[in-house]
């Protein structure tokens, strides 16, 4: 078992990953942190994930820990590896996604260099097919925040939980909703997360994490019969926000959030189903963001004064919110698509 109290817990859920596993477990062990334990969780994968991770834990006792459990989906696992999680820290990394040799020395020393609760790395796209790097996200220099003073800019982090840092009491406070997500549970469980913290957040504006990009990724195969779980997963973040009295710009923030999450994201990947009527869809998530989310509409944080201020993201997401509001999403999601087709490359909103 790995020593006690290490800085960084790394939780790794598994389920049917064999092929890239191990590329994953390499880029972990080779890490230049001096102290960290990672935490895999097979999630009873029916492949051989298991054979690989005990092959491994059998070279390296001391670095990982495995939860060999029944399948309950990613959600509950990566629940299961925080409330094992031993570091002053906790990071996460999907198993068939690989990471940099510095991934968790450098957001440990942002983390710890500027007194933060969460620190933000860039990461790259890569198809997996062809090996192209699809795009660089978040590896422009951005400057550190306190979410008390300024909450929106939580609206500028990725939803994935595989390029942040989490000081380990953020994460172990998170307390479970009722309907467990199968569709955005990264940004869900970031903003259980932010309920626990009004701290720092800081950048390492490099590349440390190669996310992959391949057919069966869980977000390129959304399906209409998707839709009301996942509002009501969304509906239940924002009554414990109520519920907990938090405080006001947060609340918008998650408003504005769960606008550009549902209403932009989430109908552009309903839009690929032959299944969904998207200005059904559309009007049904105006309906629900009217009635749940409803500072969205005319938000702090997606306005021109702010956009101004606060740069690409915020002009972006003040630009789409203009064709949604004008009832053209259904054309700009379109061209938005011929655009990433024909350039080759996943333009990020």
């Amino acid at each position: 078992m790995p020593t006690a109290e290490p800085k960084v817990s790394v939780i790794i859920p598994c389920y049917k990953v064999e092929e890239y596993l191990p590329k994953c477990i390499a880029s972990l062990i080779g890490q230049t942190l001096d102290s960290y334990e990672l935490i895999f969780i097979n999630d009873g994968s029916p492949d051989h994930s298991i054979d690989i991770l005990k092959e491994w834990q059998s070279r390296y006792p001391d670095r990982i820990v495995i939860i060999d459990k029944k399948n309950e989906g990613v959600w509950k696992a990566r629940l299961d590896g925080i409330h094992a999680a031993q570091g002053s820290y906790i990071a996460f990394l999907d198993s068939d996604d690989s990471a940099e040799p510095d991934f968790l020395e450098k957001l440990y020393d942002a983390a710890e260099s500027s007194s933060a609760d969460i620190a933000v790395c860039g990461f790259s796209r890569i198809d997996v097919a062809s090996g192209k790097t699809l795009s660089r996200e978040l590896c422009d220099k951005r400057s550190p925040f306190s979410i008390a003073k300024d909450p929106g800019r939580l609206i500028e982090l990725n939803g994935a939980l595989w390029n942040k840092l989490f000081r380990s009491h953020i994460l172990k406070s998170v307390e479970d909703i009722e309907t467990t997500p199968t569709v955005l549970e990264d940004l869900l469980f970031h903003w259980l997360a932010y309920l626990n913290t009004d701290g720092t957040v800081t950048f390492v504006p490099e590349s440390l994490v190669n996310y992959s990009i391949h057919a069966g990724s869980a977000i390129q195969t959304i399906k209409p019969q998707l839709i009301q779980p996942t509002y009501e997963a969304f509906k239940e973040v924002k009554e414990r926000y109520a519920a907990y009295n938090a405080p006001k710009g947060k609340q918008e923030a998650l408003d504005a959030a769960a606008f550009l999450h549902l209403g932009i994201s989430f109908n552009y990947r309903l839009a690929a189903s032959p299944d969904c009527d998207l200005k059904a869809t559309i009007q049904m998530c105006t309906e629900f963001l009217n009635k749940n989310f409803p500072t969205w509409h005319d938000s702090p944080y997606i306005n021109g004064q702010y956009a101004r201020t606060h740069g690409k993201t915020f002009k972006r997401l003040l630009a789409v919110s203009r064709f949604y509001k004008l009832g053209l999403l259904p054309a700009f999601l379109s061209a938005y698509n011929a655009a990433i087709t024909h350039f080759g490359i996943d333009i990020k909103w």
